[in-house]
C-alpha cells in the first residue's frame, strides 16, 4: 500500500464532502485528489462526479463554484441506464428537431443548476464530446439547447455527461418551464412578504423614535427599541436580502460587477453601520431606512420579473397551442385516441370542429374554416378543403376535418417558430451590446465616485460621509441601462409574431429601424406565386402527352413557383415515366437536361439566347409569364403561365414610400413584364432579366452609397441576396432555404405587414432610446443630488425602484397599437 492510500483520521475539514458539503459519515473512506489535495467523499456518488471532473481537466470548477454541489443520486448508475430511453425515435419525437441530415437539435431543462459556475461545468462538459456542435444554459431559466450530429454522438451520451457531473436533464416541455417560474415567482413573494411585514414593525417603532422628544422618551426605552429593531431588521437582511446577495457575489466570482453590487453594499452598510451604532450606544440607526430599501427594491425587482415573464409568454404560449392527444383512424375506420407524439407521417386524423389541430397536415375530407391567429395574425378563420394544408395548434372552427399527417412534433410550424422566437430573444441587438458594456463600467465609475465623495464629506462632516455613501449607492440605478433595450426587444418581439411577421434574428429590429430601401421580388412575393399554366402552344411536331411527360420529368425537383407550376401541369394526365439524365439547373432561367437519350430544355428567354434559339414575337399581358420548352435546340412549345398581384402590394409600397423608404422591384423575369408589374404598383426603381448575382450587385451597390436594404423575396434563387441585405424577409409561403437565410418571415404572406414593421421597428427603437436617455438623465442628476446630501436611503430606494420600473412600463406600451 502506497503512502496516498493511507486514510488518515478525519479533520475538521473532512467532516463535510468537498462535493456536497454534506457531513460525511463516521467510517466513511471515500476520497478523492482534488486541486492537488485528497479531498473526503459523503458517498460512492459524490466520489464518481468528482472523479469525473477531474479526469476531465476541469478543476477550476471547484475554484469558481459559489455554493456546494448538488448531491447526486444515490444509484447514479440506475440513472445513467434511464436515459438511453432518450434514444429511441418514438421518444425524440415530441422534442427533437431533425435538421439538416443526422443534425438534431433539442431543448433541455436541467436541474441542479445554482450558480454560473454549474452553467460553466456543463457547457464545457458537454461541449468537448465529439459530434457536439453547440450547448449552451440559459442561466434564469435553466433551459439548454443542444445541437448534435447524432452519428459520432447519441443524446443519451450527453444525458450521462450532464448526470456524471451531478446535474440532470430532461427534454423541455411547457409544463416544467411553468413550474421554473412559479417556484421563482413563489420565491420572490416569500422574500418581499416577509420584508414588508417586518418593514412595517421597524417602521412603527421608528415613529416612536422619531417623536421621542415630544413624549419625553427615556433613554434606556430609546435604547430598547433599537435593539427591537435590530433584531427585526435582521431576518429582512439575511432572508430577504440574498435577493440581492447572491447574485452580486456570483458576479465578483466571475470578474465581473453588475448592479446587484452597489445594492448590496448599500444594505450592508447601512445594516452595519446600524448594528455599530447599537453596540457602541452612540450615533444613530437606520433600520427603517434598511427595512424600507429592501421592501421597495423587492418590489421593484418582482414587478420587473412578471414584466419579463410577460414579454417572453408568447413562446410558451405557442408550444401550448399544440394539443397533447389526438384522434387517429386506424386501418379499419375505427378512431383511436393517441398521444399526439405517437403520429407518424401518414397517419390519418379527425379534427373536430373546436379542437386544435396536432399536427401539421393535409386535409383529404371535410371543409371548415380554420383559425391561425397565433401562428399568421389572421383574426379571420380561412377555409380549408380536400388538398389544403393545416398547421399544428390551428383551430378548426366549424366541421370535421379529416387529415393526413405530414409533420409531427419538433418538425411542425409550430416548433420550428418557438425556436426562431428563442434565438431572436437571445440574441442581442448591437445598442444593447453597449448598453451593457457601459453599465459594466458605470457600475465601477460609481464605486470610485462613491469613494471620492465619502473622503471629501470626511473632511467636510465626518458624521455624514458614511449615509451620503449609502445614498449614493441606493440612488443610482444601472440596471436601467441594461434593461432598456432587452425589455423593449422582448415586447417587440411577441408583437410582430402576434401581427404575422416571425422575427427569428434580435439584431433585425435595429436594422428594419434605419432602412432606407426596400428591394422586392416579384414572383411570390408582389405576386402570390400561385403560377398555373394558362395555355400551351405546340410549335413542333411533339404531342401534348409527350411534352407533359418531358416537363413533369425535368421539373420533378423544382423548388420555385413556376417550376411547381409546370410540374403540376405536366403530371396532371399522369404521364409515364422518363429516365432523366444530366439535369442542370439554370438558376432564374430555368432547366435543361436529358429524357430519354433527348435533350430539352424548359426556361425564359434568357435561356434561350444563351442556347442559341431564336424565338418568336410574342405579346403577354402583365399577369402573364411565357416559358419557352425546346428539344435539340428546336423550339417545340410556348407554355403561358398567370399569376396574379396580391391585393396588399399596391398598399405596402404606398405605405413604405409614405414612411420615406424607397421601392425597389429586382425580378429574374423578363424586363418588360418587369416594368409593366413595377409601373402599375407605383415602385421607384425596376429592373428584370437579373440573375441572382446580379440582384447581389444592385444591393450591394445601394449599401455602398449610403444605403441600409431591406430585402424581400421567397425562393431559392433570393437566398444570397437574402443573406447579403442589412435585413431579410422572406414569405411564408417560400421556400424552405430562403426562410431560413431571412431575419423575419412572413408568416400570412401580407406584404403589406412590411410596412408595419418598418413602422413599428422605428418606434420601438424610439421607445429604447426613451429608455436609455432617461436612464442617463436619472443617474446625471441622482447622483450629484446624494453626493449633495440632500437624499435620505429610503428617498433613494424609492427612486431606484421607480427608474426600473418605467423602463419596463415605458417597453411594455409597446405591446399595444
Amino acid at each position: 500500500m502506497s503512502e496516498a492510500d493511507v486514510v488518515a483520521p478525519k479533520t475538521e475539514a473532512e467532516a463535510s464532502c468537498f462535493h456536497c458539503g454534506l457531513p460525511a459519515p463516521d467510517g466513511a473512506s471515500y476520497y478523492t485528489r482534488v486541486l492537488g489535495e485528497q479531498r473526503a467523499m459523503c458517498c460512492p456518488g459524490c466520489q464518481a462526479v468528482a472523479q469525473a471532473i477531474v479526469e476531465a481537466d476541469m478543476e477550476d470548477y471547484y475554484r469558481h463554484r459559489t455554493e456546494a454541489s448538488p448531491k447526486p443520486d444515490d444509484d447514479l448508475e440506475r440513472v445513467l441506464e434511464e436515459v438511453a430511453i432518450y434514444d429511441r425515435p418514438e421518444m425524440q419525437k415530441s422534442f427533437v428537431a431533425n435538421r439538416d441530415g443526422e443534425r438534431r437539435e433539442a431543448s433541455l431543462i436541467l436541474e441542479g443548476i445554482v450558480c454560473a459556475a454549474c452553467i460553466w461545468l456543463s457547457e464545457r462538459q458537454v461541449r468537448q464530446l465529439p459530434g457536439v456542435e453547440s450547448f449552451s444554459v440559459n442561466f434564469s431559466t435553466h433551459r439548454a439547447q443542444v445541437v448534435w450530429d447524432n452519428r459520432q454522438v447519441q443524446l443519451s451520451e450527453i444525458l450521462r455527461a450532464i448526470a456524471a457531473i451531478g446535474y440532470r436533464a430532461y427534454p423541455y416541455d411547457p409544463d416544467r418551464q411553468d413550474r421554473v417560474y412559479r417556484r421563482e415567482r413563489h420565491d420572490m413573494m416569500r422574500r418581499l412578504a416577509v420584508a414588508g411585514l417586518v418593514y412595517l414593525q421597524v417602521m412603527m417603532i421608528s415613529l416612536s423614535l422619531y417623536f421621542g422628544d415630544f413624549l419625553d422618551l427615556s433613554e434606556g426605552m430609546r435604547y430598547f427599541f433599537w435593539w427591537v429593531s435590530l433584531v427585526l431588521s435582521t431576518p429582512i437582511v439575511l432572508y430577504s436580502g440574498q435577493a440581492f446577495f447572491r447574485p452580486a457575489w456570483r458576479d465578483l466570482k466571475q470578474r465581473r460587477v453588475s448592479m446587484d453590487l452597489p445594492v448590496s453594499l448599500s444594505i450592508l452598510l447601512a445594516y452595519g453601520g446600524s448594528v455599530y451604532a447599537v453596540l457602541s450606544h452612540s450615533g444613530e440607526v437606520y433600520f427603517d431606512s434598511v427595512t424600507m430599501f429592501v421592501f421597495l427594491l423587492l418590489a421593484g425587482r418582482f414587478l420587473e420579473q412578471g414584466a419579463r415573464h410577460k414579454a417572453g409568454e408568447l413562446a410558451e404560449s405557442l408550444n401550448k397551442l399544440v394539443p397533447q392527444v389526438a384522434n387517429r383512424i386506424e386501418a379499419d375506420g375505427s378512431m383511436t385516441v393517441v398521444p399526439a407524439f405517437d403520429l407518424v407521417p401518414g397517419d390519418r386524423i379527425l379534427v373536430r370542429p373546436g379542437g386544435p389541430v396536432p399536427a401539421d397536415g393535409r386535409v383529404i375530407e371535410g371543409e371548415s374554416g380554420v383559425n391561425a391567429s397565433m401562428l399568421t395574425g389572421e383574426s379571420v378563420p380561412e377555409l380549408k378543403r380536400a388538398g389544403d394544408t393545416v398547421a399544428a395548434g390551428t383551430v378548426n372552427t366549424e366541421s370535421p376535418l379529416t387529415v393526413e399527417v405530414e409533420k409531427v412534433g419538433q418538425d411542425t410550424m409550430v416548433s420550428s417558430i418557438v425556436r426562431l422566437i428563442d434565438r431572436a430573444q437571445s440574441q442581442k441587438p448591437r445598442v444593447a451590446e453597449v448598453a451593457d458594456r457601459f453599465a459594466q463600467k458605470f457600475v465601477i465609475g460609481l464605486l470610485v465616485t462613491t469613494a471620492a465623495v465619502s473622503l471629501a464629506w470626511l473632511v467636510i462632516d465626518p458624521a455624514r460621509a458614511f449615509w451620503i455613501a449609502v445614498a449614493i449607492l441606493a440612488i443610482t440605478c444601472p440596471c436601467s441601462l441594461s434593461l432598456a433595450t432587452p425589455a423593449a426587444i422582448a415586447v417587440a418581439v411577441g408583437r410582430l409574431t402576434r401581427q404575422g411577421l416571425l422575427v427569428s434574428r434580435g439584431r433585425a429590429i435595429e436594422g428594419l429601424a434605419g432602412i432606407t430601401h426596400v428591394v422586392f421580388d416579384k414572383t411570390g412575393t408582389l405576386t402570390t406565386g400561385q403560377l398555373a399554366v394558362r395555355e400551351v402552344e405546340r410549335l413542333g411536331d411533339a404531342d401534348e402527352a409527350e411534352l407533359r411527360t418531358v416537363v413533369a420529368a425535368l421539373e420533378q425537383y423544382a423548388d420555385h413557383p413556376v417550376g411547381r407550376a409546370l410540374r403540376a401541369w405536366g403530371e396532371e394526365a399522369a404521364p409515364a415515366a422518363r429516365e432523366v439524365r444530366d439535369v442542370e439547373s439554370a438558376s432564374g432561367r430555368g432547366v435543361t437536361g436529358r429524357v430519354a437519350g433527348e435533350r430539352f430544355a424548359v426556361g425564359n428567354a434568357r435561356l434561350m439566347g444563351e442556347l442559341g434559339i431564336r424565338l418568336p414575337e410574342v405579346n403577354a399581358a402583365v399577369d402573364e409569364l411565357v416559358v419557352w420548352i425546346a428539344r435539340s435546340e428546336q423550339l417545340v412549345a410556348r407554355a403561358v403561365l398567370g399569376d396574379e398581384l396580391r391585393e396588399d402590394a399596391r398598399e405596402a409600397i404606398d405605405r413604405l414610400r409614405g414612411h420615406g423608404v424607397q421601392v425597389w422591384l429586382l425580378s429574374g423575369d423578363q424586363a418588360d413584364r418587369a416594368r409593366l408589374i413595377g409601373n402599375h404598383l407605383g415602385v421607384d426603381h425596376v429592373e428584370g432579366d437579373l440573375l441572382p448575382e446580379d440582384k447581389m450587385e444592385r444591393v450591394a451597390d445601394l449599401q455602398a452609397d449610403g444605403g441600409r436594404v431591406l430585402m424581400v423575396g421567397d425562393g431559392v434563387n433570393d437566398a444570397p441576396v437574402l443573406a447579403r441585405a442589412d435585413v431579410s424577409m422572406a414569405m411564408g409561403g417560400g421556400t424552405a432555404v430562403a426562410k431560413h437565410s431571412a431575419d423575419m418571415v412572413l408568416l400570412n404572406d401580407r406584404v403589406a405587414e412590411t410596412a408595419f414593421a418598418v413602422d413599428y421597428a422605428r418606434r420601438t427603437m424610439g421607445v429604447i432610446r426613451q429608455n436609455l436617455a432617461w436612464s442617463v438623465w436619472y443617474n446625471a442628476i441622482a447622483i450629484p443630488i446624494a453626493a449633495v446630501g440632500l437624499v435620505q436611503p429610503w428617498l433613494a430606494a424609492i427612486g431606484m425602484s421607480v427608474s426600473s420600473i418605467a423602463v419596463i412600463g415605458n417597453a411594455l406600451r409597446l405591446r399595444r397599437g
